[in-house]
């Protein structure tokens, strides 16, 4: 039971600098053992795609299961067999971990960048811990977990060492990098490029022919939503992912979806203004930018040549551009 640690005003939780050695003990083994499970999760996730950097945190959850076996062995020295079941949600300042393990599709980086912040934020709070502590007895308490926690980052380095040595790592980077481009980059470029371009001809038609901001924004806005919920489902639909390796449809489908309906509301957002040729006049820049953008992100991520995918898409989006004004003026 721990209606003991209840405090009125304080959420039924104690603070650290509250708790007995026997307390800290017992919290350290909980801890060690939930941040073991956590390094298994991930160990388990990339196992599949990325077989060096599972077996690195394969060490990692075996370090901390060892750490949390020295420490349960002190306590049943010093405290008995019967260990107190308090957790870090039952401390107040005590650090927590965000549930990122939950997400089914981490990337590669964020895992990496997950797993050091864990070692990081327990030495750090063992270190502050024990500088504020008063009791010989707790002070070297916290300092021997704060060398614990220290130790398991330079066992993680050696790991990592061992396990992604020489081209592995490397290796497994571009796969990381070709699964965000296959997955995000390459489907919402896609739209862009859809909602940027297609949606010219329609939208600058519509401002010469009537000369009506206000019009104009309706079929651009109208343009704009309707070509990215087409080029969403379609997106999502043809392919699941499965044979292609290209990633889930819905992540596919949410990439295209929302960068066709942005590619097209970025020039018909400015006829919101009333004055017209002060909107044609922000849309046609705003369409310049467009265009650099779609010739950057291809020569970023998609390894274009800059000058072709400049020739590409400006050239075709002046030509789409120069349809619609000569359509919408006859």
């Amino acid at each position: 039971m721990l209606s003991r640690f209840s405090l009125p005003g304080f959420g039924g939780k104690r603070r650290f600098d509250e708790l007995s050695e026997k307390e800290v003990l017992a919290l350290a083994i909980a801890s060690e053992e939930e941040d073991g499970r956590i390094y298994a999760i991930y160990a388990q996730k990339l196992r599949t795609a990325y077989p060096a950097s599972a077996a690195v945190f394969d060490g990692m959850a075996s370090e901390e299961d060892g750490h949390r076996q020295r420490l349960l062995a002190l306590y049943q020295q010093r405290f008995g067999d019967v260990v107190l079941p308090i957790r870090r949600e039952h401390v107040a300042d005590f650090y927590t971990r965000k549930p990122v393990w939950l997400v089914e599709n981490l990337g590669l980086d964020q895992i990496r960048a997950e797993a050091e912040d864990m070692e990081r934020q327990a030495r750090d709070f063992y270190v502050a811990a024990a500088g504020r502590s008063t009791d010989v007895e707790t002070r070297k308490l916290l300092g021997t977990l704060a060398a614990a926690e220290a130790g398991h980052q330079a066992k993680a380095q050696g790991l990592t060492a061992e396990h992604l040595g020489g081209d592995v790592r490397t290796d497994e980077d571009l796969a990381a990098k070709r699964q965000f481009v296959l997955t995000w980059v390459q489907p919402g470029l896609a739209g862009l490029m859809d909602g940027s371009v297609s949606t010219l001809a329609p939208i600058f038609a519509t401002a010469f022919a009537t000369q009506d901001p206000h019009t104009t924004f309706l079929i651009g806005l109208s343009a704009s939503v309707g070509a990215g919920i087409s080029m969403g489902f379609t997106e999502a639909a043809h392919d699941d992912g499965k044979l292609s390796g290209r990633g889930a449809p819905w992540k596919r489908g949410l990439a295209s979806g929302v960068m066709t309906t942005l590619g097209g509301l970025g020039h018909a957002l400015p006829y919101l203004i009333p004055h017209f040729w002060t909107a044609t006049t922000v849309a046609l820049i705003v369409v310049f930018i467009e265009l650099w953008a779609i010739v950057w992100i291809q020569n970023r991520y998609m390894e274009t040549p800059f000058l072709r995918a400049a020739f590409q898409i400006v050239l075709g989006g002046g030509l789409v551009l120069a349809a619609g004004i000569l359509i919408g003026g006859s």
